[in-house]
């Protein structure tokens, strides 16, 4: 029986086949540019924190674009969205190679892949929400691509950097979005039939309950957006132990940057199956309690990072990741359940407008704590901002009868 829940149909799996690697694409797209932050700012001649200033309209158009396309998706489908996702993201990150010696170009560049990248979640999300019988375990396994970009995006980054340097990495980007178009376009038919599969009842849609959700899903967005744009940084300063261990066997000179890099995929893969483990609970438990208890558990963790460096801190932030990237399924569905199947794209756009809109954020706060005390202290901060992040779980929890997946 259990095993026979899980289970996907065809039309599932059909959906899911275009969706997954539009979310690989889209989580791709913005871990490129951390992962070579450092080289970057030595190319452009320019502070860390100046650098990273160049990102800030990329994360903050990825948000605050996604309610346009939401509003879209529920209109038009998601089809047409996916394949302007691909060449607009695509064009913007051959126009960031052309241009990497420009911070000016470069900062529009970046923003024109954080505009199209904006496209997926909304529309991504939406079509799995209303058309994937397995709404939790649709979401974990899409989750599941999207950590996938999350891992290979810092390695492939930091590999192509080393080798050819960084305006081979955006043109590299750029294949990947146009071999995704090439995909679409091939799965056409078979998308055709599934698209406008009969949506499911949501017999528990609740407003307050999902606003509730929303300034959870804002705060959880900061400290995700944090973690993900300082972890290759910190494992390249506070990893030299690691670094000197590595070249100690190694007959090739390392780059700090790769192997930091690497650590962060590594992470990311760790965090897949953070991933499935969250789909499977949100398939058998409380939603609300679930959410919860995937959030507490990454706050000790933030707390000491700080305080620790090579192995003991990549311990803790495998820990940190697991459940941080694990409890994304839980949200995704708790989203779908809180809100009118004929808003599913309108009300992820809502919420991505605040998880990675609002959480372009992180990026300052990352930027003022870096400056201020120093990047070993951004995640203590995060720890914080994760501790008022279940005080308003715990006030959804109260407010929100129990929902199922």
């Amino acid at each position: 029986m259990g095993q026979q829940k899980n289970i996907l149909t065809g039309t599932d799996r059909v959906i899911l086949s275009v969706t997954c690697y539009g979310h690989f694409l889209c989580h791709f797209n913005m871990l490129v540019f951390p992962a070579i932050l450092l080289p970057l700012s030595g190319l452009l001649q320019m502070s860390m924190a100046d650098t990273l200033n160049l990102a800030f309209f990329m994360y903050l158009l990825m948000g605050l674009s996604a309610p346009f396309w939401g509003y879209i998706a529920d209109k038009i489908g998601a089809i047409p969205l996916l394949a302007l996702f691909y060449v607009g993201a695509g064009c913007s990150g051959l126009m960031a190679a052309f241009f990497i010696d420009s911070p000016v170009a470069l900062k529009l560049a970046l923003a024109g892949i954080g505009l199209f990248s904006g496209i997926y979640h909304p529309a991504g999300l939406g079509w799995i929400a209303c058309c994937v019988t397995k709404t939790s375990t649709g979401m974990a396994y899409n989750g599941m691509f999207g950590n996938l970009g999350l891992a290979l995006g810092p390695v492939l980054a930091g590999v192509v950097n080393y080798l050819f340097g960084p305006a081979a990495v955006y043109v590299g980007l750029a294949l990947l979005n146009f071999f995704g178009l090439f995909l679409l376009i091939r799965a056409g038919g078979a998308t055709r039939r599934v698209a406008h599969v009969v949506r499911k009842k949501s017999n528990g849609a609740s407003w307050s309950g999902f606003a509730i959700l929303l300034v959870a899903m804002m705060l959880g967005g900061i400290v995700y957006r944090g973690a993900t744009v300082t972890l290759p940084a910190l494992f390249q300063v506070r990893g030299v132990g690691i670094f000197d261990w590595l070249s100690g066997f190694s007959h090739f000179p390392l780059s700090a940057n790769v192997v930091a890099t690497g650590i962060t995929s590594f992470l990311y893969l760790v965090g897949m199956l953070g991933q499935y483990f969250g789909g499977r609970v949100g398939e058998r438990f409380d939603l609300r309690w679930s959410y919860f208890c995937f959030h507490l558990l990454t706050i000790p963790a933030a707390l000491v990072m700080g305080l620790l460096s090579d192995i003991p801190l990549v311990v803790l932030a495998i820990y940190h990741s697991f459940f941080l990237l694990g409890m994304q399924p839980i949200e995704n569905t708790l989203v779908a359940r809180l809100t009118p199947p004929e808003m599913h794209s309108s009300a992820y756009g809502m919420k991505f407008v605040l998880t990675f809109g609002v959480g372009a954020v992180a990026v300052q706060i990352v930027r003022h704590v870096e400056q201020a005390l120093g990047i070993q202290y951004v995640f203590p901060v995060l720890g914080l901002i994760s501790i008022l992040l279940v005080s308003v779980i715990g006030v959804l929890i109260y407010k929100v009868p129990a929902q199922r997946s």
